[in-house]
């Protein structure tokens, strides 16, 4: 059974490299959590496409469903999911996020 929500998020993945689902935008960020993974993406210079859920409570309830991962923000990469806060907080400080992205062409070496 299709589920043209999934469809959109398989198109949002598939079109942009790097996408945050997230509460409110990049610029205007509307929880602690989503601001953080957008502060690190900053510092490291990623381009990405930030995706408001809170616009759109029948994508928010979708893109949980479709990682079967419980809490925003979630971060893909190249259509492969990250994690959430707490992951891309680890992996950052740990170096795997940057690794990750320059394994993925996304970061100058």
């Amino acid at each position: 059974m299709s589920n043209p929500v999934f469809e959109r998020i398989q198109q949002d993945l598939s079109e942009n490299d790097v996408v945050l689902y997230m509460k409110g935008t990049p610029m205007f960020p509307q929880c602690g959590f989503s601001a953080a993974v957008v502060q690190i993406l900053s510092e490291l210079g990623v381009k990405f496409k930030g995706i408001d859920i809170l616009v759109d409570p029948s994508l928010r309830d979708a893109v949980k469903q479709f990682t079967n991962w419980p809490t925003l923000p979630q971060l893909y990469v190249k259509g492969e999911f990250v994690g959430g806060c707490d992951i891309v907080r680890e992996m950052y400080a740990n170096g795997e996020l940057q690794e990750l992205l320059r394994g993925k062409g996304l970061l100058a070496a």
